[in-house]
């Protein structure tokens, strides 16, 4: 490869670049490695295609990709280690705690009442609430009350009367608290 005094960029395609310090003048700043810049672009490569392959969004074909059928323990789930997996997880943690901080407020500010069904406690003994009181308390430690009375029934942990309860209009509806 020849050079001159006036060049200023020297371009190499072997692996014998030679070293800034062995070269003349003020050339050594700007010596470009054209496989070097092949091997980076080839390794981004390779690396977007394996990710591309996981990707559900892209058009490539996917043979080494397993889809999941309706029915399947892991259909409609993340990905094993994914964060998808793991934020689905925190949030799970989130959501159990605050249901388990509802029914502690249930357990303070609820009253003991006769079980209807008798069932429930051993004593016969339920801890109930009104909605509007438990609404009024609570509005000053989570906006999303009812969201997560829905989420504490799923989980029957409390019961009350209904699909959804409303402010003021369900003011009077009995919570009770099950467990």
């Amino acid at each position: 490869m020849e050079t001159n005094s006036e060049s200023t960029t020297i371009l190499e395609t072997e692996d014998n670049v030679p070293a800034p310090s062995h070269s003349r003048d003020d050339t050594a700043a700007c010596i470009v490695s054209v496989k070097g810049l092949k091997e980076n672009w080839q390794k981004w490569s390779d690396e977007h295609q394996v990710y591309q392959k996981h990707n559900p969004f892209s058009h490539d074909t996917r043979p080494s990709v397993v889809v999941p059928q309706r029915g399947q323990d892991d259909y409609g789930r993340p990905l094993q280690g994914s964060m998808t997996e793991q934020r689905g997880k925190d949030a799970h943690t989130h959501i159990s705690r605050e249901v388990q901080e509802l029914c502690e407020v249930i357990r303070i500010i609820g009253e003991p009442r006769d079980s209807v069904e008798g069932g429930s406690s051993s004593n016969g003994k339920v801890i109930t609430v009104e909605f509007g009181k438990l609404f009024e308390h609570y509005v000053t430690i989570s906006n999303k009350l009812v969201g997560i009375l829905l989420r504490a029934r799923k989980q029957k942990l409390v019961d009350f009367k209904g699909e959804m309860l409303w402010q003021g209009k369900d003011d009077h509806v009995l919570i009770t608290l099950l467990q």
